[in-house]
Parts: structure tokens; C-alpha cells; sequence
């Protein structure tokens, strides 16, 4: 291998040196002009710098005072699914009581999205914050947050697609992100916790329940269906009467018709958490009323056997006198929080009671506008029990049916006792023929 010539190296040399000059040329005059020139003038040279330049950068921060920015973490989820596996660094965690890894960008990482032919560029850029607010000072609410880092998106791109920017892409990304959780969200059981921030805590849902597997009528199964899909498509809707967006549902019949099961189904279809609202455990209508604002949109509040859970009293025996409204949970109370101004306090939510005995309900609860649609849950009938065989024994027709058709005409059992008979056994013939055994013990 031949050595460099003197010549080329002098050259080279040459080179570098009048580079190194240049750049400390560079520096030196952005010394100067910052020891020489005036800050007012400085600053409006800048300014009209920056409005020669074509560029628009929209800054998204973190937190809106004490509030989370809600088009910050949506362009954070949104962003998360758009990374490629050219990302040089991405950030990874799992959040708490949640079965998946949530994808994030890391901070100072900039990232190009596309949209209707636009280039927009977007980097995170985190700031230390020296002066965290103190944990010290926070109240019961812990409305003050400790935050020792400062977050934002800064989000660059052309000058004139700034009103495109502001009424369709980040309207988009909203919606994308929105759809994002959706699809990823794992279902949440809420019970009352009065140690917590909203009176409420949680675990995850995995009732396997759906409407398939539902012992249900399957006209009355359908007519739910449809209920449900019209009451989720009607937000313009409830908007334009002036209605709150929730729906009311009563479900009644003996214990073991499903009423549960039932519930856990709709959950599991329509994507929505669980509030489970214990009367017992409410002190007192305060307490309820901050248990709604605890719920979130597009959840159900489930209300379990109503008529015993707590003895309401009827609205007209109600005591103005003594406070009763603050020393204990009134029908008043239960109905303002139902169908009052406090039912407004969210959109999408369905509200669900419960009750073996329909009978002994105060009438006020169950006008629509309260309970929309009332729903007997009735023993099992034969539409029912092949549901059950069908997914307890995976089968659809068997030799001994039109038997069992016939002694189910006859007796009242649940579903959850036929369910019952037929998990005595995987083979199917002994699981029906111990079904028959057990119906024609139900004979008068």
C-alpha cells in the first residue's frame, strides 16, 4: 500500500485548518454579537428571523396547570404505533393493572408522520424541573402532583397548513388514539375504596361472558343488541334533546338467571368498565354524589340487588327536619343521582339495578328516563339450555333433547343449575342423561 504524497497531505492538512478557523470564527461572532449588541435589538432580529422562516412549530405540553393535556397523551399513543424499526431509541413500559406493553417515544427522538401528503415533524422534548411542587402541601384530592420532569411535543411543520393542522390532523390523532386505547383497554371491575383519590379502585375484568354464550331468549337477545348499538351511535342525538347520554336498564328474576353474567357480557361487547355500586357501604348522599364524579364515561354502573342492598325511604316520608340528605342514603338521593343534574357528569354510561323482586321497587325508580328497558331474566327454557349444551358440551343436536324439551315445559330450573348438571360430566351422554335425572327430580 503506497503512502500519502507530501503534497496531498500538506493539502489535507490545509484543509482542516481552515475549517477549525471557520467554526471558531463562527463562535466568536455569536459571542460578539451577544456581548455587543443590545438584547432589544437582538431579540427583534430574532423575531424577524423567525417570521421570515416558513416554519410553524405547536407546542403540546404535558400538563394544562394541574390537569393532564389531553392531545398530549394522545399524540404520545398515537405516535407509539406509528414508530418504525428504524427508531433509533423507543421507550417501553407496562402500566400498572394492565396486560400489554404500551410503545412510546423516548425524549429529544424526532419523528416524520404523513398526512393528507403533509410532512410534519415531531420531537419530545424533557426539561428537569428544578422546583417540583411538594408533596408536603398536598390535600386529601392530591390535586398537586410532584413532577420532577417537564414534558412537551413540539410538533413542526409549514406555515400554511397551520388551519389544517388545527381543524383535521390533530382532530385525527384524537380519534386514532382514542381508538388505540379502545382496542387495547383492559376492562376494569370497580369497587368502592374510600382510602383512594375518587372513592374507588380496581382490577381487571376477565368475566369471560359474551352474548354468545348468554342462556338467553334470542329475541330478547336481539332486541338488547340493537338497544345497545343505537344508545352508543346517539351522542348528536342526546346532545340535541338535551339529555344526559346514559341509558337505564333493570334486570330482574330469581337468582341464578344470569343477571350477572349478563352484565359481564355487555361489559365484555360494548368495551366498558364496571362501577360496582354497593348501597351498604354509602354513607350518606354526599358520598354517593362523589362516587358518581369518580366513574368515567363509557362505563356501567351496576347496582346489585336494589330492593335489600339498603332500605330506602320513600320520597314523601323523607324528614326535611333533620338532614336526613346528609345522614344516610334517601330514594331522593338515589333518583337525583339517576336522572338529576349529578347523572350528567359524564357521556356513554349505562346504569344497571338488579333485583330478585320487582314488586317491591318504589315506582319512581322504574319510569323510563331511570330504568329505560326492563328485562325478566326467567328460568331456562329450551332456546336456552342448547345455547348450553353448546358451549358446555359442544354440541348441537343430540337423541335425548326432545326429552329434555319436554321436562323443561314442566319444571322451573335456572341456567345456572342446568349449567351445573352438565359440568358433572365431559361425556355428553352422561351429562344429559344426569340433566333428565335431575329434572324429573323437579316434578310435582
Amino acid at each position: 500500500m503506497c503512502s500519502p504524497s507530501p503534497e496531498i497531505i500538506t493539502s489535507t492538512t490545509s484543509v482542516l485548518s481552515v475549517a477549525a478557523s471557520l467554526a471558531a470564527s463562527a463562535v466568536l461572532l455569536r459571542s460578539t454579537a451577544n456581548d455587543l449588541i443590545p438584547d432589544g435589538i437582538y431579540h427583534s432580529f430574532r423575531k424577524l428571523l423567525d417570521r421570515l422562516s416558513f416554519q410553524l412549530t405547536v407546542v403540546v405540553e404535558e400538563f394544562d396547570g394541574l390537569a393532564a393535556n389531553q392531545m398530549f397523551e394522545s399524540a404520545n399513543t398515537y405516535l407509539g404505533t406509528k414508530l418504525t424499526p428504524s427508531s433509533q431509541k423507543i421507550k417501553v413500559h407496562k402500566p400498572v393493572k394492565e396486560d400489554h406493553l404500551t410503545v412510546s417515544m423516548d425524549r429529544n427522538q424526532e419523528f416524520y408522520d404523513s398526512y393528507d401528503g403533509v410532512t410534519f415533524k415531531w420531537i419530545l422534548i424533557s426539561t428537569r424541573n428544578d422546583n417540583p411542587v411538594s408533596n408536603i402541601k398536598r390535600g386529601r384530592d392530591h390535586s398537586a402532583i410532584d413532577r420532577s420532569e417537564i414534558r412537551q411535543f413540539e410538533l413542526s411543520f409549514h406555515k400554511k397548513h397551520r388551519d389544517m393542522v388545527l381543524s383535521s390532523y390533530l382532530p385525527y390523532i384524537l380519534r386514532k388514539a382514542k381508538a388505540i386505547r379502545e382496542e387495547k383497554k383492559t376492562l376494569k371491575l370497580h369497587t368502592i375504596d374510600y382510602n383512594g383519590t375518587d372513592y374507588w379502585n380496581s382490577i381487571s375484568l376477565n368475566h369471560p361472558a359474551t352474548f354468545d354464550s348468554i342462556a338467553m331468549e334470542p329475541e330478547m337477545k336481539k332486541e338488547l343488541l340493537e338497544d345497545l348499538h343505537l344508545f352508543i351511535g346517539r351522542k348528536e342525538y342526546y346532545r340535541r334533546v338535551g339529555k344526559a347520554w346514559k341509558r337505564g336498564y333493570l334486570l330482574y328474576g330469581p337468582p341464578g338467571t344470569g343477571k350477572s353474567s349478563l352484565i359481564a357480557a355487555m361489559a365484555n361487547h360494548l368495551k366498558f368498565d364496571i362501577y360496582d355500586l354497593d348501597l351498604r357501604e354509602v354513607q350518606c348522599n354526599s358520598d354517593l354524589r362523589r362516587l358518581l364524579i369518580g366513574t368515567g364515561s363509557r362505563s356501567i354502573l351496576v347496582i346489585e340487588d336494589i330492593d335489600c342492598s339498603i332500605e330506602l325511604q320513600n320520597r314523601e316520608t323523607d324528614d326535611k327536619s333533620t338532614n336526613a340528605e346528609d345522614e344516610k342514603v334517601t330514594l331522593s338521593g338515589l333518583l337525583n343521582f339517576i336522572d338529576g343534574l349529578w347523572s350528567s357528569c359524564g357521556d356513554e354510561r349505562i346504569v344497571i339495578c338488579t333485583t330478585n323482586h320487582k314488586d317491591r321497587l318504589d315506582p319512581a325508580l322504574l319510569r323510563p328516563g331511570r330504568m329505560d328497558v326492563h328485562i325478566h331474566m326467567c328460568y331456562c327454557s329450551f332456546s336456552g339450555f342448547k345455547i348450553l349444551a353448546a358451549n358446555y358440551l359442544q354440541i348441537e343436536k343430540h337423541a335425548l333433547f326432545d326429552d329434555i324439551e319436554e321436562l323443561l315445559q314442566k319444571v322451573e330450573v335456572t341456567p345456572a343449575q342446568v349449567a351445573g348438571e352438565l359440568m358433572k360430566s365431559a361425556d355428553a351422554d352422561n351429562a344429559l342423561k344426569g340433566l333428565i335425572n335431575f329434572l324429573r327430580g323437579k316434578l310435582p
